[in-house]
């Protein structure tokens, strides 16, 4: 019987819609050709973790030659791969090595790659498997892009936001007195007010632990100092504490932002702060690790913040001026009565209560100054 010409059409269509030879398998040397000639840096790696191809692109990114690539397996100690916060990628995350073990592809996967000279660059990467006949994995296909410029247009961008932070330490770091069983204290930091001599003096609360507890407690942390019991307010207990050398808390502010909380359970203990937006977390991270080696980054956050009124008057003061009235205010010299008297804190300082009450003034002159007169000519 012979077929109809609708019946001639549907062939037609479906050699149409089948693949041929040449555009399943295109000729080898076109595929080469190809590879080179995208703009993505491309790899392949065999499986004994060798790169048996790397395109132009790659090859500048990386900053090596072909022999130099064909001498370092990608698991060599000498790439340097590291996390947003700084952490070493182990060799057991690397993407490549995960393609090969699961034989599923990896994408997204970013990471800062550090150089001989010091120098870093941030890369994006998208990994995927070439399987054999067997269905095992013969090669790796690895396509990854320079995006540092993209990483520091960011950090630009982000010079009006706040970065919440928050970093876990293995809790033997803690002193047993301040690990509850089956339970976590949480201790708020109101400020740390750096002195000229890099100590500091800390003012934190809690309502975790009583009065005398919390005095215990903290001067159990080797870093504490002559501690003392500021207020005690319906549950809630406030402390002073001299700190030599600076601890953890002063990290924050010393890249600009201010620590918040510290949060300790039986397990570990977590640190909570905030950064201005265009700070890198690896700096806080690096600050952390000298006190907690094992410390990690495992959250961040950013948040819109706009310029208010502390980082205006902030601005105005020099650094001994914001530091004293910064221990007047939650040193408790303007509660009633007085949780520190000028003395106390003139000693903090090392300086005559004379010079400290002058350095108040200034700053409380300062502060009305911007209260009142600037945001009153601005209304005007």
């Amino acid at each position: 019987m012979t077929g109809t010409p609708s019946d001639d059409r549907s062939d037609d269509r479906a050699d149409a819609d089948r693949p041929t030879e040449r555009t399943q398998s295109p000729p080898g040397d076109l595929a080469r050709r190809f590879f080179d000639a995208t703009p993505v840096g491309t790899a392949v790696i065999d499986a004994d973790g060798d790169y048996v191809f790397a395109n132009e692109r790659a090859r500048t990114v990386l900053g090596l030659t072909d022999e130099e690539l064909a001498d370092r397996p990608y698991d060599h100690d000498d790439w340097k791969l590291y996390y947003d916060d700084g952490t070493p990628v182990p060799v057991s995350e690397n993407p490549v090595m995960q393609v090969f073990e699961t034989a599923e592809p990896v994408y997204g996967f970013q990471h800062w790659l550090e150089f001989p000279d010091g120098s870093e660059r941030w890369l994006s990467s998208n990994s995927a498997p070439i399987l054999d006949e067997a269905g095992d994995v013969e090669f790796v296909v690895i396509a990854f892009e320079d995006v540092t410029a993209l990483k520091r247009r960011e950090k630009r961008l982000t010079s009006d936001h706040v970065r919440r932070l928050e970093f876990r330490a293995d809790g033997p770091a803690v002193p047993s007195s301040l690990r509850v069983e089956g339970g976590e204290t949480r201790i708020e930091i109101d400020s740390v007010v750096s002195l000229s001599d890099e100590t500091a003096v800390q003012y934190m609360g809690t309502d975790d632990l009583g009065p005398g507890e919390f005095v215990t407690a903290v001067e159990e942390v080797p870093h504490y100092k002559d501690a003392r019991l500021l207020s005690s307010i319906d549950g809630y207990n406030r402390v002073e504490a001299y700190a030599e050398p600076t601890t953890v808390a002063s990290v924050f502010p010393s890249l600009g932002g201010r620590a918040r909380s510290i949060v300790i359970t039986p397990d570990e203990v977590r640190f909570r702060g905030e950064l201005p937006g265009d700070v890198d977390p690896r700096l806080a991270a690096e600050g952390i690790r000298e006190f907690h080696p094992d410390v990690e980054l495992v959250s961040e956050d950013l948040v819109y913040s706009p310029h208010l009124l502390y980082d205006v008057v902030a601005d105005a003061l020099t650094d001994r001026q914001l530091a004293v009235l910064d221990a007047a205010y939650f040193g408790g010299y303007f509660d009633t009565p007085r949780a520190s008297t000028g003395d106390e804190l003139a000693d903090r300082f090392g300086v005559t209560r004379q010079t400290f009450n002058q350095h108040l003034r200034k700053a409380q002159q300062t502060v009305f100054r911007h209260l009142f007169e600037e945001s009153g000519a601005e209304a005007r």
